[in-house]
C-alpha cells in the first residue's frame, strides 16, 4: 500500500482562550506558576423565597490569582441558574420556572482556572414551596452530554448502557425541556462487544438513551465511508457536522437519513439549534482512504475538514434563521492543560472564536473540564464542558432563558461513582439499571463469552493507562515499553516505535468484563488476562511492519510524536532500542533535545539508515508520521494483536507470569 496524495497535516488554531476554568470538585489542574489557584467556595450562603424567585446571598470567596470573575447561582437539575459578575454584588434573586422541581440553592465562584466547590444554602425547598414564585417569562433548558464513549456499553467502571439509559430518564423527569447530545467518538477504539458487531451495539445503545444529536469524532471514521453510512442508517438520532462542507455532507447518508450542518430540536417549547465540528486531525488519525468517497459524477473525492470555525459560525447563523431560540455547539476538540493562568487546548481556541453559541461542548482529549467564557458586555458568558472517555461520566447542564435571552448557565459532571443526582447536585443517588439496556448488552455479550473469555496468560499487576494527562500520551508507559520491546525483538530491528494512542485500556481491561467470575482481575497479582482484554487494549486491527529510517527522519518522527496537541495526542512515541529527551515548552519542530541508542551512542540527524519495526498505520502516515518511514521499503507482517497474544501465551505455557516492565528512562521530559 502506498501513501495517498491526500494525506497531509492540518494545523489547528494557535491562539489560546484566556478566560477559562475547570470544575474543581472533579479535577484540580496543576498550576504551572507559583501563586495561581482556584477560588475557594463562597461561604455564608443563605436563601429565602420571595414573590420573584429565590433570594440567595453569600460571602464572596477570598481573592485569588487569577481573579474571581463571577458567581454561578443554581439549584441543580430543572432550575434556572443565573450568572453574577464579581464586580456587582454578592446576592441575587434566582428565577423560578413553571413546574420547577425542588432543590437546594448553591453558589460557585469562577476564575480563569476553574469553578470553586459549591457553597450550599442551609435551606432546601420543595416544588410546592417555590411554585407561587414561578414566572412564565423564564424557561429552563437541560442538556445531557457525553463524548468519547468508545463503545463502553457494559456497566463496570463505565456507566454502561443500562445505567446511562436509566440516569438520563431520571434526569428528564426534572425538566421536560431536556436534550441529549454527544461530542463524537461514540464508536471506534472500542471493546469487542462493540467492534465485533460493526459498532452497531453502541448505536443501538444510543437509540435507547434517546440521544438527539451527535457530531463526528475521528474514530467514527476508523472504517470506510460505507460503514459510516451504515451507522447513519442505524441511528435514530441526527448526525451534525458543520465543518465538512456541503459536498462532503452529501456522501454521508443512508436512505432518507443524512448528516446535516445543523439541526433543530423542539423540546419543552424551546427550539434548540445544534451544530458540530470534527477535528481536522482526523485525516492523520485514520487509515489512508477512510475519508474517500465517490461523488455524484463518479469522481473520487476526500472529505475536507475545515480546521477553523467558518462553517460552525455559518451553521449557527443558519440555525437561528431557521427558528432556533438557542444554539449549542459540539466540537470534537479538547482541553489539554492549565498553565500560566490560562486554560489551553484547541477546544479553548476554537470556542473563543465561535460566535452565537450559548453552550460549547468539547471532547477528544479525554479530560474533565468546565468553564465560562465571555461573549460580550451585555451577554451571559458561554458555557463550556468536556468529559473523560469510556462512559465514566457525563455532564448535566442547566441554561436559563428570559424571553429568549440566556441569563445564566451551570454544569455538573455526573460520575459513575456518584450516579444521577436529580435535584441539587450535592447529594447523590444510584439509579436502577434499565432492563432494556441490560438486555441489549446481554444479547451481544452472550455471543462473545465463549470466544473471548479464554485465558491467554497472567500479568504481575495491572498495566496502567489514562490519567491527567494520559500516561501513554505524555511519557514512557509500561505497556508502551512492553510492546515496543516485543516488536523489536521479534523482528530483529534496530528500533521499534508504536503510538501511545493505540493503547486503549488498562490490562486487564477495565472495559472488558469477563462472564467467568473465577478469573482473578484485581488485587496485587498475578492477574488473569483474556483474549477479550487483548482486543480491548488493541482494538484497531493494525498490522506490524518493518522498514528503514534515516537518522534525520528518526528525529523528524520523534518531533511529530511530541508535537501536535501534546500531552493529549495519540501520536506520542513509545519506543525500543533508543532513548530520547524532549522539552514540550519549546516551539513545535524543535522539542527533541537528544536521541541516542540504548548504550548512549548519539544518533545524528544524518542519512545513516537504521531498521525499524512499527505499525502499517504509522508507516503510511497515520498520526502525522508523514514522509519519514519509507513506505516503499516497508514489509507488512501479521496483526499486532497476534504478536501480543502469542507472547502472553508463550509465557503461560512456560509457567511464567508476564512482568510489567520497570520504566527505564528511555523517554525523558525536561524543561
Amino acid at each position: 500500500m502506498k501513501q495517498t496524495s491526500n494525506l497531509r497535516r492540518i494545523q489547528g488554531f494557535g491562539a489560546l482562550a484566556t478566560a477559562t476554568a475547570v470544575l474543581v470538585s472533579l479535577l484540580i489542574p496543576t498550576a504551572q506558576a507559583q501563586g495561581y489557584s482556584l477560588p475557594a467556595a463562597p461561604t455564608g450562603v443563605t436563601s429565602h423565597i420571595s414573590s420573584h424567585g429565590i433570594v440567595v446571598n453569600w460571602t464572596p470567596a477570598t481573592d485569588v490569582t487569577p481573579a474571581v470573575t463571577g458567581y454561578v447561582v443554581s439549584a441543580g437539575a430543572g432550575s434556572c441558574p443565573i450568572f453574577v459578575p464579581a464586580s456587582r454584588r454578592s446576592g441575587v434573586t434566582m428565577p423560578v420556572v413553571v413546574g420547577q422541581p425542588g432543590g437546594t440553592p448553591f453558589v460557585q465562584a469562577v476564575n480563569a482556572y476553574g469553578f470553586s466547590k459549591p457553597g450550599v444554602s442551609t435551606q432546601t425547598y420543595t416544588a410546592a414551596q417555590i411554585a407561587n414564585s414561578a414566572s412564565p417569562s423564564y424557561k429552563a433548558l437541560q442538556i445531557l452530554q457525553f463524548s468519547d464513549l468508545h463503545g463502553a456499553i457494559e456497566t463496570g467502571s463505565s456507566f454502561g448502557t443500562p445505567l446511562l439509559v436509566s440516569n438520563f430518564a431520571a434526569d428528564r423527569k426534572a425538566n421536560a425541556a431536556t436534550i441529549t447530545v454527544s461530542s463524537g467518538d461514540n464508536i471506534g477504539a472500542a471493546p469487542p462487544i462493540s467492534t465485533e458487531f460493526e459498532e452497531l451495539p453502541t448505536i443501538e445503545s444510543m437509540n435507547l438513551m434517546k440521544v438527539d444529536a451527535s457530531t463526528f469524532g475521528n474514530h467514527e471514521h476508523d472504517r470506510s465511508l460505507a460503514h459510516v453510512q451504515k451507522v447513519i442508517g442505524a441511528s435514530d438520532f441526527q448526525w451534525v457536522v458543520s465543518n465538512y462542507g456541503d459536498e462532503s455532507l452529501a456522501a454521508l447518508k443512508s436512505g432518507d437519513k443524512a448528516a446535516k450542518s445543523f439541526t433543530i430540536v423542539d423540546r419543552g417549547g424551546i427550539k434548540v439549534g445544534i451544530v458540530g465540528a470534527n477535528t481536522p486531525e482526523t485525516i492523520e488519525q485514520v487509515f489512508p482512504g477512510n475519508l474517500d468517497y465517490v461523488d455524484a459524477n463518479g469522481a473520487k473525492k476526500t472529505i475536507e475538514i475545515d480546521p477553523g470555525v467558518v462553517g460552525m459560525n455559518k451553521a449557527i447563523v443558519d440555525a437561528k434563521a431557521a427558528g432556533a431560540d438557542i444554539v449549542i455547539a459540539l466540537i470534537h476538540q479538547g482541553w489539554t492543560e492549565n498553565s500560566d493562568g490560562t486554560a489551553k487546548g484547541l477546544y479553548n481556541s476554537l470556542a473563543s472564536a465561535i460566535k452565537g453559541a450559548a453552550v460549547i461542548y468539547g471532547g477528544h482529549s479525554h479530560q474533565t473540564f468546565s468553564t465560562l467564557i465571555p461573549t460580550g458586555r451585555l451577554s451571559a458568558p458561554a458555557l463550556l464542558g468536556e468529559v473523560r472517555n469510556a462512559g465514566v461520566e457525563y455532564t448535566r447542564s442547566q441554561v436559563c432563558l428570559k424571553n429568549g435571552k440566556v441569563i445564566g448557565s451551570s454544569l455538573q459532571h455526573v460520575l459513575k461513582a456518584a450516579a444521577a443526582t436529580i435535584n441539587t447536585g450535592v447529594v447523590s443517588t444510584v439509579t436502577t439499571p434499565d432492563a432494556a439496556g441490560a438486555a441489549l448488552v446481554k444479547k451481544y455479550k452472550d455471543q462473545l463469552t465463549g470466544k473471548l473469555d479464554v485465558k491467554i496468560g497472567q500479568v504481575s499487576a495491572q498495566f496502567p493507562r489514562g490519567g491527567s494527562p494520559a500516561v501513554e500520551r505524555s511519557g514512557e508507559n509500561p505497556m508502551g515499553d512492553y510492546i515496543a520491546d516485543l516488536l523489536r525483538a521479534k523482528y530483529k530491528t534496530d528500533f521499534a516505535i508504536s503510538n501511545g494512542g493505540g493503547i486503549r485500556d488498562t490490562f486487564p481491561a477495565k472495559n472488558y468484563i469477563p462472564a467467568n467470575t473465577a478469573l482473578v482481575r484485581t488485587g496485587t497479582g498475578p492477574l488473569d488476562v483474556t483474549l477479550g482484554d487483548a482486543l480491548t487494549v488493541y482494538p484497531f486491527g493494525n498490522q506490524v511492519a518493518t522498514t528503514v529510517v534515516t537518522g534525520a527522519n528518526l528525529w523528524k518522527a520523534l518531533e511529530n510524536g511530541v508535537g501536535g496537541n501534546y500531552p493529549a495526542d495519540g501520536r506520542f512515541p513509545q519506543v525500543s532500542g533508543l532513548k530520547f529527551t524532549f522539552d514540550s515548552s519549546k516551539p513545535l519542530g524543535s522539542r527533541i533535545v537528544s536521541v541516542t541508542k540504548n548504550d548512549g551512542t548519539e544518533i545524528a540527524k544524518d542519512a545513516t539508515e537504521y531498521t525499524l519495526t512499527t505499525l502499517d498505520y504509522i508507516i503510511y502516515g497515520g498520526d502525522g508520521y508523514v514522509d519519514v518511514f519509507s513506505p516503499s521499503k516497508a514489509k507488512v507482517y501479521g496483526a499486532l494483536l497476534d504478536v501480543f497474544v502469542d507472547a502472553l501465551k508463550a509465557d503461560m505455557a512456560a509457567g511464567k507470569v508476564t512482568q510489567i516492565p520497570a520504566l527505564d528512562g528511555r523517554v525523558k521530559k525536561v524543561g
